[in-house]
């Protein structure tokens, strides 16, 4: 199962980029846009990718999950049920992948981009207030949560940002508040996506167990950093690392 050698100074590499994108990921989400190309440009296979980004990023997401919740940003007792539908969707989406070709990735993820991008550009200013909701949380997690779940387990790249955004558009969360629910119902994702993909046999454990350390270090500093931020420049940064990590993908795939 880890028959791909990896150097040492491969393996450093791909720890800061966990490091990198896991202060990133707890911000806006979009952290595997990150881990995973960094890990796909190691010579890791498509699939083995998918599977070590989910062991390294569970580690992220649980981590910022609970600094979050200790500061009384995420309240778990209103989460219960999306965090069950999340789970859910992303056994599937996990599922489905492992027969799904491995270049699918190269097309979906440009356009995850392009649309998390352009909905923050053209966002009026926001605020960190609720704004009126869109359709009941029970609508909710019966339709946008298992659906981005689905999306984590099948590619992963900007769920936490889906996550943002369905918040912020369908429940009219503040965009911190939205953000903080995000990690947690990544969380559940990744945790779902990463039994599925261990199941297959599809992880390489030692690289995912050494990233895991750049994850806790950078969700730590990225959820207190999430608790002071201006609300505008955390738009800002999400419209750049999406602009940033199309140029990069399209440089890794051409």
């Amino acid at each position: 199962m880890e028959a791909i050698d990896l150097s040492i100074n491969v393996i450093v590499l791909l720890c800061l980029a966990a490091l990198v994108a896991g202060f990133v990921d707890t911000l806006v989400g979009g952290g595997g846009l990150i881990t995973i190309p960094a890990l796909l440009m190691a010579g890791v296979p498509p699939i083995y990718a998918l599977g070590t980004n989910k062991l390294q990023a569970v580690t992220g997401t649980l981590t910022a999950s609970i600094v979050l919740h200790k500061k009384g940003r995420i309240e778990l007792s209103k989460l219960r049920g999306l965090l069950v539908m999340a789970f859910l969707g992303s056994i599937l989406g996990t599922i489905a992948v492992q027969y799904f070709e491995p270049d699918l990735l190269k097309l979906v993820v440009p356009i995850v981009l392009l649309v998390i991008a352009s909905y923050f550009i053209f966002v009026p200013s926001l605020k960190d207030e609720a704004r009126s909701e869109k359709i009941s949380q029970g609508a909710y997690g019966k339709t946008a949560v298992p659906l981005v779940g689905a999306y984590d387990g099948m590619f992963g790249p900007a769920t936490g940002s889906f996550f943002v955004l369905s918040g912020v558009l369908l429940r009219g969360q503040s965009l911190i508040d939205a953000t903080a629910n995000a990690k947690a119902l990544n969380f559940a994702t990744n945790a779902a996506s990463l039994l599925v993909f261990a199941f297959y046999g599809k992880l390489l454990i030692m690289v995912g167990a050494l990233m895991m350390i750049g994850q806790v270090i950078g969700a730590t500093v990225g959820a207190r950093t999430l608790l002071v931020v201006d609300p505008n420049l955390l738009r800002y940064l999400i419209v750049g690392v999406c602009m940033i990590m199309l140029v990069s993908w399209y440089v890794s795939n051409v």
